[in-house]
Order: C-alpha cells, then structure tokens, then sequence
C-alpha cells in the first residue's frame, strides 16, 4: 500500500511535510526496500550538509547491492535517522515510520508540489513490476 499523505520521486523516495516544520522528512518507499532486500548498512549526510535535488545524498547497502539514495528537493540536511547506525533494518521493516533517512529544510518548499502523488507513482511502481 502507497501512504497517501506522502509525496515520491522517481527514484523511490519518499516525503513528508510535518506539521509546524519547514523541514521535511525523507525515506525509501516500500517498493525500494523490497526490491533491495535485507538492508544492512545505511550511510547518511551530517546534519548542515548541503543537498541538490536529483543528486545523491546517501547509500543503502543491502545483502543483493549497495545502491545511493538521492535528494527529493534541494536544500539543508537538519537531521539524520541516527538509530539506522546499529538498526538499518529498521528501513525493511518499517519504511514510512522508524526507518526514515533524514530531514531536510527545503530552499524552496514548493518544489514539494513537483514531485510524485501516490496515485502516480502507484501507476510508476505498476509499470515497473
């Protein structure tokens, strides 16, 4: 099931606006995970780290491949998913809540509105199954 509340990349990304926040919070979707397998290692960005739409901002590394993660808007890295460190795992087993990547402060929080619906990339994800 694609979380409804939530905005996607092509890339399998995910983004959350929280509520009194300019930052937003980023993940992996389900379809990613399940097509990497069992994550084992996750590296991320320091918090301050300056991040460009499109680029890669991270990698997830799993027991089939290691494979980046890349940024869904352009802007400032305000926090990182510390717990990953000792419990990558969390990605497989909770993708959308416990197992997000990082927040970031967008440069221009609009950009929010380019990116995927759920009903799109439900229609991305079909194709490509």
């Amino acid at each position: 099931m694609i979380p409804e509340d939530l905005r996607y990349t092509a890339e399998h990304e995910w983004v959350s606006t929280r509520e009194g926040s300019e930052a937003v919070r980023v993940g992996i979707t389900d379809f990613a995970q399940d097509a990497l397998g069992d994550i084992v290692f996750v590296q991320l960005p320091e918090p301050g780290t300056a991040v460009e739409a499109g680029q890669p901002l991270g990698e997830v590394e799993s027991t089939k491949s290691v494979s980046e993660i890349y940024a869904p808007l352009t802007g400032t890295v305000v926090a990182r998913n510390d717990q990953l460190g000792d419990e990558p795992e969390l990605i497989n087993s909770d993708p959308y809540g416990a197992g997000w990547l990082v927040e970031i402060e967008p440069d221009d929080a609009g950009d929010i509105d380019d990116l995927l619906d759920s009903d799109t990339y439900g229609e991305l994800t079909a194709s490509t199954t």
